[in-house]
């Protein structure tokens, strides 16, 4: 029996992977049910189906869900399969300087020709110390609009140089653009990337690219939760595991890219208790591995690279492979597993489902872990095949969790995700194999539990102000950051302060980094 829950007191974690879209349904700390059903091509008829089933077995009413939290790899899809995007004009603020490597200038070719609508250099730009390079040229950004106008350009990046130090630059270019473009979406580098003109810069043309997209998608996802009668409000994860507001992700699309490694890694933390792990996703096509450290995903040293482009967002650290559920197994020349798969066409292609392509699924079917499809269509498989593919799938994973490891020292692993079923036994390296309840979900669970976060990464001349003011400063940006995004005021912590001088120029520079977390607004 569901004990009584108070108006507007549950959540509802959504997870849009390639091949399963994934739900879970809890009420504070507590996981009340999870499903995982199939992605479908139009994506949201998945998404309606998960949800309501998640909502159904869990036998509560769809009022009383407060907050939806959807984690999605839509975004990451329309980069990687180059459509759906945006043409962009591109405006870098600069001066005479900062001009020898053009915008997009290590891009892939396919992916510049559809999001490429023209780029400018402008005067504009601050020093590292917040002085002015060259004043802003109106006329000449008047022109520019002129010329983005005549080739339907609805969709502009603006980055200026040091632009973090001191945005007056991007902000007053921003307020022209409006005026001669009005229906354009306008993205601002201060406000998305972090120091690193050029991978600043990338990370801010990838997002204006994406700004259509992004409101069509809100929309959809809207849209499916009202047909389901839930008046809750909307959240989308963060590469960083935290939430963002639907209106905020409308902007700022390009921060969801990442999420889904994260989300999964959160909720493998959560589930089990431990803070310090290896997380073994396994999904239908990939097998994901990645470390936590203190509840949170280690993460990358250098940026994020993003459908080819370089990009200076801090992703976790993850490691992928190509093996699945929905792994393709031949043995014509030995055995081989992936890294090709069926994906989210497993239910109509495996054996056990009467298709005609051996997959990994069968072979976990035909060992009598798991009852999907038909068993009788997968009895007769070899028993020494199953052996050997057990074998491999095993060494396999294990190898590369010895590649991740901080150490050479065994540590627990904890196994997520629809296909950890494949996984049987100890593995060498592994000080324990754990598959916590509702592991199939636990991507879908890290987004409902995931806080909302804000971040400053800027440089600082302590010669015109103090180290403690340029911490306050630094800090309470982030704050306001974490209040836009959808944080409660009153909740608010600091997660981390960095401070690393920086030597190579002159004025007592230093760059500070600063993120502070809360809980959602109610």
């Amino acid at each position: 029996m569901i004990a009584p829950v108070t108006s507007k007191a549950l959540k509802i974690g959504v997870d849009v992977g390639g091949t399963n879209t994934d739900a879970a349904l809890l009420r504070g700390k507590s996981v009340l049910g999870s499903c995982k059903t199939a992605t479908t091509d139009d994506v949201m008829t998945g998404v309606r189906e998960s949800v309501a089933r998640v909502i159904r077995e869990s036998a509560v009413n769809p009022a009383d869900v407060g907050a939806v939290m959807v984690g999605t790899t839509h975004f990451l899809n329309a980069l990687v399969q180059r459509k759906d995007l945006s043409r962009t004009g591109i405006l870098r603020l600069c001066g005479p300087t900062s001009r020898a490597l053009p915008p997009m200038v290590d891009w892939p070719d396919d992916l510049k020709q559809v999001v490429d609508g023209g780029s400018a250099f402008g005067d504009g730009g601050v020093e590292f110390n917040g002085a002015e390079i060259t004043a802003l040229d109106e006329a000449a950004i008047r022109h520019q609009c002129a010329v983005w106008r005549q080739s339907e350009i609805a969709a502009v990046a603006v980055t200026g140089v040091f632009s973090l130090v001191n945005p007056e630059c991007e902000l007053e270019a921003a307020r022209i653009i409006g005026e001669e473009l009005p229906a354009a979406t306008i993205s601002l580098s201060h406000q998305i990337g972090q120091n690193g003109l050029l991978q600043r810069e990338s990370a801010t043309i990838l997002n204006a690219s994406l700004q259509a997209l992004g409101q069509t998608t809100v929309e959809a996802f809207k849209a499916a939760f009202a047909e389901l009668d839930l008046d809750a409000t909307l959240y989308l994860t963060q590469n960083d595991g935290t939430l963002m507001s639907a209106e905020y992700a409308v902007r700022y699309p390009v921060q969801t890219i990442a999420s889904g490694p994260t989300n999964s890694m959160r909720g493998a933390a959560f589930l089990t208790g431990l803070d310090d792990a290896a997380v073994v996703d396994i999904g239908g096509t990939t097998t994901d591995i990645g470390i936590i450290v203190s509840g949170f995903p280690r993460t990358k040293s250098e940026g994020a690279t993003l459908a080819g482009v370089q990009t200076n967002f801090r992703v976790p650290d993850v490691l992928s492979i190509g093996l699945g559920g929905g792994s393709v197994v031949r043995t014509d020349n030995g055995l081989t597993i992936g890294p090709d798969s069926v994906g989210h066409q497993l239910t109509s292609a495996a054996w056990c489902f009467a298709g005609d392509t051996l997959t990994v699924t069968d072979l976990v079917v035909a060992l009598g872990r798991v009852r999907l499809g038909d068993p009788v269509l997968v009895a007769d498989l070899d028993k020494d095949l199953l052996c050997q593919v057990q074998g491999f799938i095993n060494q396999r994973v294990a190898e590369i969790i010895d590649r991740m490891k901080p150490s050479a020292d065994p540590i627990p692993a904890i196994f997520v995700g629809g296909g950890s079923i494949m996984v049987h036994g100890q593995l060498d390296g592994v000080s324990e194999v754990i598959i916590p309840e509702h592991f199939g979900a636990a991507n879908a669970i890290g987004a409902a539990i995931a806080q909302v976060s804000g971040e400053t990464d800027r440089i600082v001349s302590l010669e015109s102000t103090t180290r403690e003011a340029a911490l306050e400063e630094t800090i309470n940006t982030a704050r306001e950051r974490a209040v836009a995004a959808g944080a409660d005021r009153h909740t608010l912590e600091i997660a981390h302060v960095y401070e690393t001088p920086l030597a190579y120029l002159p004025g007592n520079a230093v760059r500070i980094v600063a993120k502070v977390i809360g809980d959602l607004r109610a």
